[in-house]
């Protein structure tokens, strides 16, 4: 790891900020002894978990005011981890997961950075069979449906780690797999909605995406 390069960056949410240590650039790359290439990550997609993307900025933006009580939440896919490093601020119940096996040390170290209490990690994969994790009351995600394959694999993870009454919230910049996997969540039993968020205030270019909300009750 000693060969990355870092960032060093503040991301401020109303009166509360976020400090993160992030890969420099997308160009990071660092595997010496082949245990990401063993879990079938190349050299050009292992970077993609240490960079704050503007998924992860919306979904954090998404939590800022989200009810956290009594509610136990997942986020899957962290990567940097953002959004789970914003609600660790709020005190709320939150578990992260990523297929990345740096996520945790990075995990880790932000967790310092902003003097936080530690957030449960498992590096797990979709198509693991069982992860141990249990159930969640709200499950979240960032730029997750990030090939037409993952649909089938996502919406089966969140189906096993769903309470009886879930609420799911993702992120998607506009990858064109969401219609697909919407359409899969709905015959899982979730209603589901959509809105275009509104990001000219922190984010430079325009948004593309939408944020996906799926609910399930009892």
């Amino acid at each position: 790891m000693s060969s990355l390069r870092f960032r060093y960056q503040t991301i401020e949410f109303d009166n509360v900020d976020i400090h993160l240590c992030s890969l420099r650039d997308n160009q990071e790359f660092s595997d010496d002894l082949g245990v990401a290439a063993d879990l079938g990550i190349s050299s050009a997609s292992w970077p993609l978990f240490g960079i704050i993307w503007p998924s992860g900025q919306v979904l954090a933006r998404e939590m800022v005011n989200f009810n956290i009580a009594g509610k136990r939440i997942l986020e899957v896919g962290c990567g940097i981890a953002l959004a789970s490093h914003l609600l660790n601020k709020r005190h709320a119940d939150i578990t992260a997961t990523d297929y990345h096996p740096e996520v945790g040390n990075f995990l880790t170290e932000n967790t310092d950075l902003n003097q936080g209490d530690k957030i449960p990690f498992v590096r797990t994969g979709w198509a693991d069979a069982e992860t141990h994790l249990g159930k969640f009351d709200v499950i979240i995600g960032s730029d997750i449906l990030y090939e037409a394959d993952h649909v089938e694999l996502l919406a089966n993870f969140l189906q096993q780690h769903a309470a009886p009454h879930c609420e799911i919230i993702l992120v998607d910049p506009g990858r064109g797999n969401h219609a697909r996997f919407s359409k899969k969540m709905v015959q899982l039993g979730f209603l589901h909605t959509q809105k275009k968020p509104d990001t000219h205030a922190y984010l430079e270019k325009p948004f593309a995406g939408q944020v996906l909300y799926y609910l399930r009750k009892k």
